[in-house]
């Protein structure tokens, strides 16, 4: 992947090195702008967040290495807190297959689909969770190109 500096040097950024960067969320569509749809007032995306955030700190609570959040979680840790059913392994091999994804990339993937749900407050990963945190993994990686 090849980038450039504000001093026009290019240079290249390694698919492992970019597995490490968090992902970025992309800019608003212009038609989400424009929508009539009344948007979800910032007190209840707090709220949203908090509840999330206590469901991780409660999920964490008995690990003996200090974990605050899904972002830290361990390999172990992810393979304990997200079972996938058979669909979701479906959707997540055909993404690491078609795209090419490292192991990093993977549990990445399994971290923000796990948040995703915890925002969602409902327990188990869905097949709409894995969607739309490869959906952020594509846009990173397109992001970075």
């Amino acid at each position: 992947m090849h980038a450039a500096d504000d001093s026009g040097l290019h240079f290249e950024i390694s698919g492992p090195l970019i597995d490490r960067i968090d992902i970025d969320v992309p800019a608003v569509n212009y038609k989400e702008m424009r929508s009539t749809n009344v948007p979800e007032a910032s007190a209840q995306i707090r709220e949203r967040v908090l509840r999330a955030r206590q469901t991780q700190l409660q999920r964490f609570a008995d690990a003996r290495q200090k974990t605050y959040c899904n972002a830290q979680m361990t390999s172990g840790q992810i393979r304990a807190h997200c079972e996938l059913s058979h669909e979701c392994e479906r959707l997540l091999e055909r993404a690491m297959t078609q795209q090419g994804l490292s192991a990093r990339a993977h549990d990445r993937i399994l971290q923000v689909a796990r948040t995703i749900a915890d925002l969602e407050s409902v327990p188990a990963i869905e097949p709409k969770h894995i969607a739309e945190a490869i959906q952020y993994r594509t846009l990173d990686r397109t992001y970075w190109a």
